[in-house]
């Protein structure tokens, strides 16, 4: 028995030493403003991971280089790990209020996690430690915006303004601010088809009046038509009230009085946002002619970078079976959503968005073999107070009163929309 436990003593003495040494390895030894650099150079080289891990040993050792642990909770806003960041910037003001830097980033974190109360309540208590401080009214303003008070996020800009009229980042704040308050826009759209035979060109002219609630927007359109010698005009209401964040409608009514347009048009489409900057919608349109149309259609969106792409299928159910139509469409935006180029290609002939090509006899004419390809250009002028867009077709669509025989549709739209308050 002693003989065991004398030959169990080197063994436990060795373990403990490796144990002691390995604990040695772990625990930060060096120059900690080196490996700072270090790390935030990483960070900005988008190797986030290691430069967190960085910053954490170092904190093993100096738990109170307040800029270390600031850096850290940064790269966890940057990373969306803002429960991590909330819990590392509120280590440091409890132990030193009087940072600046610190509240700013920390009211900038819960802004990202979509918590713009939260950061509204955080800056103030911040202002009482730094009264009138130009860059936490800033936040602040930021903060307002997000929870839809763009009077109120106007208001604390110009407090900056009134003490600083030269500060140039709240000069072009203000100047955006004041582009969103134009919740009003009246807007003409003229379009002309040019066919390669049978038919003259066609007219087609929108009157629209536009305007943004705090519960969605309403649009109210007149369109008018000049086809086949005769001119008609078409009333119609577009609704996108808001449900809840993530989840939208869009609601359709539309009437005529002449064979140019449906007798009556409507329909209604739900919108979702879901993970990984995608959206998909579903829903259905009513057009009455002569007979009832309905089409059932939906579609998918994709958001990446500065580009959206959209794919919306058409399902039209008729007595010789079900059409099928579908158009893909590709955006790369500018600086805003208003700035943009488009493409787009289309297979088949939906009645929805081909209406304006159909009379009275071909409302169920929907088997057409049809091609269609777009490009579109829009713009802003006058800081955004005027949106322009230029948009040309080309088609190559069977006629529907002669299978198997095709002309070209050649089409030129120009748009032209007022924002005003």
């Amino acid at each position: 028995m002693i003989f065991k436990k004398i030959v169990q003593l080197p063994f436990l003495l060795c373990f403990a030493m490796v144990f002691q040494i390995y604990g040695q390895e772990n625990k930060y030894n060096g120059d900690p403003d080196a490996s700072f650099e270090t790390a935030r150079k990483l960070a900005f080289n988008q190797q986030r991971k290691q430069a967190q891990d960085t910053l954490s040993h170092i904190l093993t050792k100096y738990p109170d280089y307040h800029d270390i642990r600031e850096f850290l909770a940064t790269t966890y806003s940057w990373d969306a790990d803002y429960k991590k960041a909330q819990k590392e910037f509120k280590s440091i003001l409890d132990k030193d209020s009087q940072r600046k830097s610190t509240w700013i980033a920390a009211i900038k974190n819960e802004i990202w996690a979509d918590k713009p109360y939260i950061a509204i309540e955080m800056t103030s208590q911040a202002l009482k430690i730094f009264p009138e401080d130009p860059e936490l009214l800033y936040v602040k303003a930021t903060a307002q915006e997000n929870t839809n008070n763009p009077l109120d996020a106007l208001s604390t800009i110009q407090a900056v303004l009134d003490k600083n009229p030269e500060d140039q980042k709240a000069q072009d704040y203000k100047i955006s601010l004041d582009q969103g308050l134009r919740n009003n826009s009246f807007g003409i759209k003229s379009s002309v088809d040019v066919y390669s035979k049978v038919f003259d060109p066609m007219q087609y002219h929108t009157l629209k009046l536009s305007r943004l609630t705090k519960y969605g927007s309403i649009i109210g359109k007149v369109n008018l038509s000049r086809r086949f010698n005769e001119n008609g005009a078409q009333f119609e209401v577009d609704l996108y009230p808001k449900i809840t964040k993530g989840l939208y409608a869009y609601l359709n009514l539309g009437l005529a009085n002449t064979f140019l347009f449906p007798d009556i048009r409507y329909g209604a489409e739900l919108y979702k946002s879901l993970p990984h900057s995608l959206e998909v919608s579903l829903g259905f349109r009513t057009l009455k002619y002569s007979s009832t149309t309905n089409i059932y259609t939906g579609a998918l969106g994709w958001y990446t970078g500065n580009s959206y792409w959209s794919i919306r299928p058409y399902f039209t159910p008729g007595d010789g079976g079900t059409s099928t139509s579908a158009a893909l469409n590709y955006r790369k935006y500018r600086s805003n959503a208003e700035n943009y180029i488009s493409f787009g290609y289309s297979m088949g002939v939906s009645p929805e968005i081909n209406q304006f090509k159909f009379d009275t006899a071909d409302a169920e004419i929907i088997n057409l073999k049809t091609q269609r390809f777009n490009i579109g250009y829009y713009f802003t002028t006058a800081k955004n107070k005027n949106a322009w867009g230029a948009q040309f077709d080309v088609a190559h669509q069977e006629i529907s009163f002669d299978p198997g025989n095709y002309f070209w549709i050649y089409s030129l739209s120009l748009s032209w929309d007022l924002k005003f308050k």
